[in-house]
């Protein structure tokens, strides 16, 4: 369960002190605004997206339960049926047979008992032979505890599920005398041991400032017991929300892996979501099945400065194992970064962003992300751009598509890295810094090249994506650094001092591991009215910015390539489509 919007001062911050192990613990709260609904025929339209996934209006967050049950994919989501702020949260139920298209059911799970009266928080499903799909939750009790709870489908043979029931047996975990009870959330998926007959969970917390995972075993899916050693902690890092740990194969590039998977050839993902920063961050390591402990490999740092699912506007997320396609898919969450006064006019905040399959890099330090291809269905009309040489402070615009709702993908050739500059080793960890320092417009040797995405003809407003190519003084290969800046997004002005009547306007930064011996780098990017979620290289860097332009909206949008570096870059190949509206999104959503 994430908090709700990152930045903002609030109108009302509820302090709710937690008597439970002696921790004091705070939520954030418009008290004023989490019931004030908006009417369907009042929603505003203005930057709401038009192929991704969100309800028709109110509030939305984390993508709980992804899962495929008898053909039908099934996404449950933390909702606001009542306002467009964070509150009153359920678990809404949307269902779709091709991932593209959604209808939305009565919500699966919602406060009604004693372990789940104070709010129903996030959780996952987990496919158990005899049993059918089962839900893990966390449920808040009457004195703010955090418990972990279950609930079951009511009629197995439905394959919508419609109606979920809360047995009476539970909660199924609590915090003991060790554990933060203000700070433990988010059951993970289980997998099942075949060697030792256990099931086996994480919860996330934390322990003063040390972000923790504990694990818990069940040979019943019932009772759980709590193992000896959290599978994996680490200090200075915070709350570790919404984790998840799954296999990904060392040599299939092209299928997933179950949760379970226990054979040879795989390494392990352990993401968490850190309440502190409110990023993303993964390792990869060895997962030990007897000592039930988790061991980064050590390629990169295991905290702040970790490896990211996505450098930008992404949080919450989740994967699920789609056995019908063998792939693993991620599905997260990117709150508004306009202010929440403007949310509660338009009536709407959140979207999930457009699924992901997940692959270990060939090198296998890394994994690498890319949309899924369901998604190339909703393409329309293509235009094309090859062998297009941009000279230093040239750009080229992308005619002929609606460039507020299109998917471009983009290749560049920046031949010769002669004139890269030097890359300075103290920004070796600070990619975002190094971003601010030398933007789009900030001149150098080899870029800034890229795309500049919901603008105005004359860039009065814009979004740019883009590279930057240094090279490593002591091993003279390439350091790309790759940004996608949201300053210039809006001419929308600051209306107060207050940082809730202001938008959040970010760069996002962060490297791309690439060779570039042939001189090619990839940029695709998905651009939808309010967001632009970008693909560097394939996927091995990806960053999502949410944008909210004033003059650059809907047919008055433009998008261009340009390259404001010395070295001459040419656009090798350049497809863009224009993507149309699935045929339901979300109808019946309430």
């Amino acid at each position: 369960m994430s908090a709700p919007k990152f930045g903002y001062v609030l109108l009302l911050i509820v302090l709710i002190n937690i008597s439970n192990n002696g921790v004091d613990a705070f939520h954030k709260v418009f008290k004023k605004l989490q019931s004030k609904s908006t009417l369907l025929e009042s929603v505003s339209p203005l930057h709401r997206t038009a192929y991704h996934f969100q309800p028709p209006r109110h509030w939305i967050n984390d993508p709980n339960a992804p899962m495929l049950y008898k053909g039908v994919y099934h996404l449950f989501y933390q909702y606001n049926p009542k306002g467009a702020v964070w509150g009153n949260i359920v678990w809404a139920h949307s269902v779709s047979k091709d991932l593209i298209n959604w209808e939305a059911l009565e919500p699966a799970i919602y406060p009604s008992k004693w372990f789940d009266i104070n709010g129903t928080w996030s959780g996952s499903a987990t496919h158990v032979p005899g049993k059918g799909p089962v839900i893990l939750y966390t449920g808040i009790t009457e004195n703010q505890t955090q418990i972990q709870n279950y609930a079951i489908p009511q009629d197995l043979s439905d394959p919508y599920l419609k109606t979920w029931i809360k047995p009476d047996d539970n909660p199924i975990v609590k915090p003991d005398n060790g554990e933060n009870g203000s700070a433990f959330r988010d059951p993970t998926t289980a997998w099942f041991n075949k060697k030792d007959g256990y099931w086996r969970m994480l919860v996330g917390s934390k322990r003063k400032n040390r972000g923790i995972a504990y694990m818990y075993k069940s040979r019943d899916f019932k009772k759980w017991v709590k193992s000896k050693r959290p599978i994996h902690s680490r200090k200075k890092t915070g709350m570790w929300e919404c984790p998840d740990f799954f296999p990904v194969s060392v040599t299939d590039k092209k299928n997933g892996l179950d949760f379970s998977y226990d054979g040879p050839n795989a390494k392990h993902v352990l993401k968490v979501s850190l309440d502190l920063t409110r990023y993303e961050y993964y390792t990869l390591g060895t997962y030990d099945t007897k000592k039930d402990r988790y061991r980064p490999d050590g390629y990169t740092p295991d905290d702040w400065d970790g490896l990211r699912f996505d450098y930008g506007n992404y949080y919450a997320s989740k994967t699920f194992f789609d056995d019908k396609t063998n792939r693993r898919i991620l599905w997260g969450w990117a709150n508004e970064s306009d202010t929440v006064q403007d949310d509660t006019v338009k009536g709407w905040a959140g979207i999930q962003l457009i699924p992901r399959t997940i692959l270990l890099d060939s090198s296998g330090k890394q994994l690498v992300f890319w949309p899924i291809e369901e998604i190339e269905s909703l393409r329309g009309k293509n235009v094309q751009m090859t062998n297009q040489k941009m000279e230093m402070g040239q750009r080229f615009e992308v005619q002929g598509i609606t460039p507020a709702q299109v998917d471009v993908d983009v290749t560049f050739n920046v031949g010769s890295l002669e004139k890269a500059e030097k890359f300075d080793e103290s920004f070796a960890t600070k990619p975002l810094e190094l971003c601010n320092l030398k933007g789009s417009n900030v001149n150098g040797g080899v870029g800034p090249f890229g795309l500049i995405t919901l603008a105005t003809s004359d860039l009065e407003e814009y979004t740019p994506v883009f590279f930057r190519v240094f090279k490593d003084a002591a091993s003279n290969k390439p350091k790309v650094l790759m940004c996608s800046d949201a300053k210039p997004s809006s001419l929308k002005k600051d209306t107060g001092t207050d940082a809730k009547e202001r938008m959040y306007k970010p760069s996002f930064a962060g490297f791309v591991d690439v060779g570039l011996l042939d001189g090619k780098i990839s940029l695709r990017s998905l651009i939808d009215h309010s967001v632009v979620e970008s693909f560097g290289a394939k996927g091995k860097t990806v960053i999502t910015s949410r944008v909210y332009p004033t003059k650059a909206v809907g047919e008055k949008a433009h998008l261009f390539v340009f390259n404001n570096g010395s070295q001459p870059v040419t656009v090798e190949s350049l497809n863009a489509w224009n993507m149309q509206k699935p045929l339901k999104m979300n109808q019946g959503a309430k």
